[in-house]
């Protein structure tokens, strides 16, 4: 990762994606390997590594009994942070999370994309270089979760190196220009999000055809041999409802594509265009589909 960067890290269950964070952050000694944050060894200079680095965990790790503020507070003393640039920190991060309003009242009062807010201002209440964020919106609402987005992106353009962890594929599209998908304790691939989906291949066109009832298979038969040469078309597969194709370029090859069906007769109810998704590529590089993959486990920290 670049400084300022903005990285996503992705993988199924049991990829190594908690290790790498735990290792990461000096919560975990690695067993082989050598592991650098800021060019600090994780394990030859954990205090400095903390020092530098923000962790907003899976798990929200907020005194409910105490106010927004005073959560703020407390983990801005723990880094030792000198007391008026402290006050100072507080009413900005207030602010900026869009939690000034309600600064006063006990955190556990707060909604759950009100405590996620919090819990991620105290994780840069000291500045770090680097930000961690393990699954950060897992179980908001879509519009918390669209407003948090918003914040990361802010954050991220001030300067804050970050490394995400999620299993929301649309927010690795659209948070970073860069990801890694790692399985089985391996990064099996990585790059820019467009990229890795063009690395895909071909759209998806599926075609729901105009049939009396038992004439389905008449007219997918039809279709095959119309289409039996057809450049663009990669591959054919019958549906219930017509076919499903793959196909180069849809958007320049669906208009050639219904003068065929046209000219030889052969009506269309419906027509959907489908580009290659993140999730294509996970399921390409892992065997699996990223929405069948459950959130990982919280991370389990004993004092």
């Amino acid at each position: 990762m670049g400084r300022g960067e903005f990285f996503a890290f992705l993988g199924p269950n049991g990829a190594g994606k908690t290790t790498t964070i735990r290792i990461l952050t000096t919560l975990l000694r690695p067993t082989s390997g050598r592991a650098r944050v800021l060019g600090l060894d994780v394990t030859e200079r954990p205090g400095e590594v903390r020092r530098r680095i923000g962790f907003a965990m899976q798990t929200v790790a907020l005194e409910g009994l105490a106010t927004g503020r005073e959560n703020l507070e407390l983990m801005g003393r723990l880094h030792r942070v000198p007391g008026p640039e402290l006050r100072r920190r507080v009413d900005e991060l207030l602010e900026l999370m869009g939690l000034a309003a309600v600064a006063g009242k006990l955190a556990g009062t707060y909604s759950g994309g009100m405590r996620r807010r919090l819990d991620l201002a105290t994780a840069l209440v000291h500045r770090p270089d680097v930000l961690f964020l393990d699954e950060p919106t897992e179980g908001l609402d879509p519009q918390s979760r669209a407003a948090l987005w918003q914040e990361l992106a802010r954050i991220n353009r001030e300067g804050t190196t970050m490394l995400l962890t999620t299993h929301y594929m649309e927010e690795a599209d659209q948070l970073c220009p860069r990801l890694a998908i790692i399985d089985e304790g391996r990064i099996v691939v990585s790059g820019a999000p467009a990229e890795l989906k063009r690395g895909i291949g071909a759209d998806t066109v599926t075609i729901q055809l105009e049939a009396a009832e038992g004439e389905m298979a008449t007219r997918q038969d039809a279709v095959a041999r119309l289409l039996d040469g057809f450049s663009p078309l990669q591959g054919l597969e019958r549906t219930d409802e017509g076919v499903r194709l793959a196909v180069v370029d849809a958007a320049s090859t669906v208009p050639d594509l219904l003068r065929r069906l046209d000219g030889d007769g052969i009506g269309v109810r419906a027509l959907t265009m489908q580009h290659p998704s993140l999730d294509d590529v996970f399921l390409r590089y892992t065997g699996r589909h990223i929405r069948d993959e459950a959130a990982d486990r919280p991370l389990e920290i004993g004092w």
